[in-house]
């Protein structure tokens, strides 16, 4: 299936998370950080001047160069289309930008694009390409040109002193310039019964969830009518016997190439005019329907569905800025004529973070080429620029090749040892290798199901490798794939993916839906061995 369109609205990772303010001065509030963070850098004091563009700034006080060199020239906080193509555009300025991705705060890294199927409208793809597999490519554009890239969150940011301040979850560093490319997440209905159906009827991702066994032929609804809630229900029509669109106004709002393509879909029914009051429970205890409320005619009924997902829009992720960058009533940041510049000397806008007209892949990825060219200029015109050396030179297309030759032959290795089974390997693959280790071994074995299609999964999949590596002959690694053995998947109650569960002879000690911090994952494995 290919979807015609997509919106930028969903195009970009977060990573804030939120610390208290102790200080009179303001700083950024995030999130509650998962470790303390290693302080790469010492504060700065400064005194007031007037930027170039006549905004107040605080200007850093004159240090030595060893004190110049420990500070990065940008820093890019957020991934997606606009943090991804900025950090292109510094990088082949030779700026060694620094990316903070983000790992849960504010979505996955890659941005919403990566719980995105088919894109057709990107240029350079006639054929289309999936949304994890075109934030991948610009994922590895970006690290190729030199690139630092920490998937990691914030957990604050001062921009009260200079060099600014950005304390992340492990890495706190000072920065001569930031690009905020933390773009937006998915907004909830609030219903009463969310928390309690949630991941197990509810969800606010199709492509991620939409594969699990609970959801397949079963009548399925999406609430929303713009170009997210048809892409979904298009995308459901793969998995579910019906897909119901609950539209809550008398037209849609998608483009008119969507709209064709839900009306004429003979698996999908729009309801409009109709309002979701609540979700119900079967006699089992699981999802059984919603009650629904007619917000023309005020009636009442019930429609019988497993599973609800939304696709309502989303927020801008802009209340960690916490009044230090200049907001308007909906939260976006404020630009100055049309470009990147914030009313903060120095600190740049990106992506979805200010754009309320257009919200495509495509002008997100061009307004952090802006940001990008704009941190240049004032690095440059403010002599600012720090002369770093690349942690690693830039590789040449025939290195590349032999890089992914060499990466294509270790996973057909991979396959071969797979087929032939090992119990004493560390990582497996498939419902076989699952079956024979929850039976023999002693290990902790630590189950990751995913499904194709899955961009946290992309995600989560390499961080937990890294967890794995740190048990090295003590626990096993198995990857399930629950397209593939939906049956290992249902046995297991996997109601979405990316999930993680732990079983120690044979007994299940965790169950972990979604993306865990690090730590998280190290406390159960430790807790189990």
């Amino acid at each position: 299936m290919r979807i015609l369109s997509v919106h930028a609205q969903n195009r970009s990772s977060i990573g804030i998370l939120n610390s208290a303010n102790s200080r009179p001065v303001p700083v950024v509030k995030g999130w509650i950080g998962a470790r303390p963070a290693v302080s790469r850098n010492r504060l700065t004091c400064g005194h007031i001047v007037v930027g170039r563009r006549g905004t107040p700034v605080v200007a850093a006080q004159s240090s030595s160069a060893s004190e110049d060199a420990d500070v990065d020239n940008v820093v890019i906080i957020g991934s997606g289309p606009a943090g991804y193509t900025a950090a292109i555009y510094a990088s082949r300025a030779s700026l060694s930008p620094l990316v903070f991705e983000g790992y849960q705060a504010g979505g996955v890294r890659g941005g919403q694009l990566m719980t995105t199927t088919e894109v057709e409208n990107f240029p350079g793809f006639p054929e289309g390409i999936t949304g994890p597999d075109l934030m991948d490519r610009m994922r590895q554009q970006a690290e190729r040109w030199g690139s630092n890239l920490l998937l990691e969150d914030v957990e604050s940011v001062d921009l009260s002193v200079r060099p600014f301040v950005i304390k992340g979850t492990e890495t706190t560093v000072k920065a001569h310039s930031l690009i905020i490319a933390t773009g937006a997440t998915a907004k909830r209905l609030n219903i009463p019964s969310e928390e309690t159906f949630w991941s197990r009827g509810i969800s606010a991702c199709a492509i991620c969830d939409g594969a699990s066994p609970i959801f397949k032929d079963q009548e399925l609804a999406v609430v929303g009518g713009g170009d997210t809630a048809t892409e979904e229900a298009v995308y459901l029509t793969k998995y579910g016997k019906h897909v119901h669109l609950l539209v809550r106004g008398p037209t849609m709002r998608a483009s008119k190439a969507m709209q064709e393509r839900v009306l004429e879909n003979p698996k999908i029914t729009v309801h409009f005019n109709t309002g979701v009051e609540d979700a119900y429970a079967d006699k089992k205890g699981a999802m059984g329907g919603l009650h629904l409320l007619n917000n023309e005619t005020g009636e009442k009924k019930d429609l019988p569905v497993r599973g609800l997902f939304y696709g309502i829009g989303h927020n801008p992720n802009s209340a960690f800025l916490d009044g230090q960058v200049e907001l308007d009533e909906a939260g976006y940041v404020k630009v100055k004529n049309g470009g990147p510049w914030t009313n903060v000397e120095g600190v740049f806008s990106a992506g979805d973070l200010h754009d309320v007209e257009w919200r495509q892949a495509i002008t997100a990825a061009g307004s952090g080429c802006m940001a990008a060219l704009a941190a240049e200029r004032y690095l440059t015109g403010n002599n600012l620029v720090v002369e770093k050396e690349k942690s690693e030179e830039r590789v040449s297309e025939s290195e590349q090749k032999k890089k992914k030759d060499s990466e294509e032959k270790e996973e057909k290795g991979k396959m071969s040892m797979e087929e032939e089974f090992n119990v004493y390997a560390d990582k497996h693959r498939g419902q076989y290798a699952l079956r024979k280790l929850y039976h023999e071994s002693d290990r902790l074995v630590t189950v990751l199901y995913t499904s194709p299609t899955c961009g946290p999964c992309r995600s989560l999949k390499p961080i937990l490798n890294k967890v794995v590596d740190e048990y090295s002959g003590k626990i096993h690694l198995v990857e399930i794939d629950i397209a593939e053995d939906p049956e290992i998947a249902q046995a297991a109650g996997v109601n979405g993916t990316p999930t993680v569960q732990m079983f120690k002879n044979k007994d299940r000690v965790a169950n972990l839906p979604g993306v865990k911090m690090k730590n998280e994952y190290r406390k159960l494995i430790e807790g189990n061995l």
